[in-house]
């Protein structure tokens, strides 16, 4: 057996259960109670009889099987007493986010920033678990992200746009470093002219991940937000970059300030003007940054 077979084979799952399985065992309310009970413990392990009091079930026996359905899989028991694996928090996140339970939907509200293109007040609209952000008066997008309904509670729509702007720089950081933001897959970058797109742009970044599927894309240019190189040209202008709404940035948003150079290999350049300043960063297919050189007008 090779090196690279027996790496493949340490990897494989010795004791899996088929999805439909590990779902049905999450199928019950006592079951999705005892898993939120050990999520909100302030400290564990948990010791059976004060998961059980948490949890509020009288009948002990029938309490203990249900534990031990979930005991395993979702469930670590210690000599301590029981404490959530990776699976039981991933379900009990999943619940606190509300895509399972939650269709929320929003009347669209006013961002507060002008479009990009014609300088009207943008709208932001929610639907589908998606945000996005559009100008009304022109058509221009601004981005339609994925934003869980648990993104939406206690917040003002102020606060919203903050949490949204945030979320969409974590989504393509990941992205366009190879990490699926869903599943932590493999993610491919590719570079696509035409077709339809949530930003409207001709030229654009397309993310896939080879495991689950999940899709992201982006114009060129969002993909500098969190450039060191990018960070230091806005500062030294006095603007913190990471508090400045990537809808605010024509760069982000449109491929009005990238240039190709070249397809084969892919060779983009992005121009980014400030006062007297400009910066030219330029890219390859895969969005790894290969120069940034600043000039003077």
């Amino acid at each position: 057996m090779s090196r690279a077979d027996a790496e493949t084979d340490v990897r494989k799952c010795v004791e899996c259960l088929p999805p439909a399985d590990a779902f049905a065992l999450i199928g019950n309310e006592t079951r999705l109670s005892i898993l939120e009970a050990l999520w909100e413990a302030k400290e564990g392990p948990v010791r059976f009889s004060a998961l059980n009091e948490a949890v509020g079930m009288r009948d002990s026996a029938q309490f203990n099987y249900h534990l031990s359905k979930l005991t395993d899989q979702y469930v670590r028991k210690t000599d301590e007493g029981y404490e959530l694996r990776t699976a039981g928090a991933k379900v009990v996140q999943a619940i606190l986010a509300g895509s399972f339970t939650e269709h929320p939907q929003l009347d669209p509200f006013a961002v507060g920033d002008g479009c990009t293109r014609c300088g009207e007040e943008l709208l932001a609209s929610y639907a589908e678990e998606t945000l996005a952000i559009d100008c009304p008066a022109c058509g221009r997008g601004h981005g339609e992200y994925p934003f869980p309904p648990g993104g939406l509670h206690d917040r003002t729509d102020e606060e919203i746009l903050t949490a949204f702007d945030q979320r969409v720089r974590h989504l393509h950081c990941l992205a366009k470093d190879g990490v699926c933001p869903e599943c932590s897959g493999r993610m491919h970058t590719t570079i696509s002219r035409g077709g339809e797109c949530c930003l409207g742009v001709g030229l654009r970044a397309d993310h896939v991940c080879q495991q689950c599927n999940h899709s992201l894309c982006s114009a060129i240019g969002l993909s500098l937000l969190d450039r060191s190189e990018t960070i230091a040209f806005y500062r030294d202008h006095g603007i913190d970059l990471g508090a400045t709404p990537y809808w605010r940035l024509e760069w982000c948003v449109s491929d009005d300030h990238t240039e190709v150079r070249s397809t084969e290999p892919w060779q983009l350049d992005v121009t980014i003007t400030l006062g007297d300043e400009t910066l030219e960063a330029t890219l390859d297919g895969d969005l790894s940054l290969v120069d940034a050189e600043r000039t003077r007008t």
